[in-house]
């Protein structure tokens, strides 16, 4: 049995009192809360254009998990903030009880407060080798993902590309792979074709009308980068206005 098995909305959870909620209006959250998501393959990729909901989704899970945990659980991830949608107090999981403790949630705006106030904390930086934010982005960002492997639980990442050169969007693939092969289980939001090709994951694309399962050859990220890297002149040339002699 998967960790995290499949996210619905609980329409009991939804007041009358919050009016209309707008992240229904987006496509692939309408159906999630119309069907339901399976979430049950070790690896689950979501990928899509801005806009269509990938980061509401799995920020509203990483918090309806975290909120659901028995016990306290210490930087599994940045808390709820004014900025997050209230999606994750209205989401159901069908997860494993009690919920598994390991695991993270990682998302590139929120790692440097994150990070912070595991430093300010002092004795516990041995766990990931010393100071997280003197480091790099993405060194710090691997140091604290390579600390939480002992324990079985769900990682779900949101673009986690964005503090990665490709070297260590690499060193990702290895370690959702040892994540995976330890019983635990990834969610990733990402715009990344590399992180897309994780082997064996579950590709779901985020599309204006809806949510559709696809192979990663068939992903609109990948045929365009293999297009602008063939050939990137075809796409400059409509970005910039030619050079006058």
């Amino acid at each position: 049995m998967a960790v995290l098995n499949r996210v619905v909305v609980d329409e009991t959870r939804i007041r009358e009192e919050d009016g209309p909620l707008w992240f229904f209006d987006v496509p692939a959250i309408a159906a999630v809360r119309a069907d339901g998501l399976d979430l049950d393959a070790r690896v689950t990729v979501i990928v899509g254009e801005n806009g269509t909901g990938k980061s509401t989704f799995v920020e509203a899970v990483a918090h309806a998990w975290r909120s659901r945990i028995k016990a306290a659980v210490k930087h599994w991830g940045p808390p709820v903030t004014a900025e997050d949608s209230s999606l994750n107090w209205i989401l159901g999981l069908d997860a494993d009880e009690p919920l598994s403790h390991g695991g993270c949630f990682l998302r590139a705006e929120a790692m440097h407060q994150l990070f912070g106030s595991i430093d300010g904390e002092g004795i516990e930086t041995r766990a990931f080798g010393g100071t997280l934010n003197t480091r790099s982005h993405g060194e710090s960002f691997l140091a604290y993902l390579e600390s939480r492997l002992s324990e079985r639980g769900l990682f779900v990442l949101d673009e986690p590309e964005a503090a990665l050169s490709f070297t260590s969007c690499l060193r990702l693939l290895a370690l959702m792979g040892l994540i995976a092969d330890s019983g635990s289980q990834v969610l990733i939001a990402t715009h990344s074709p590399l992180l897309a090709a994780f082997p064996g994951a579950r590709v779901l694309e985020f599309t204006d009308s809806g949510i559709e399962q696809r192979e990663w050859q068939d992903l609109d990220l990948v045929t365009h980068w293999q297009a602008f890297l063939a050939r990137p002149d075809a796409y400059l040339r409509h970005l910039f206005i030619p050079e006058r002699d």
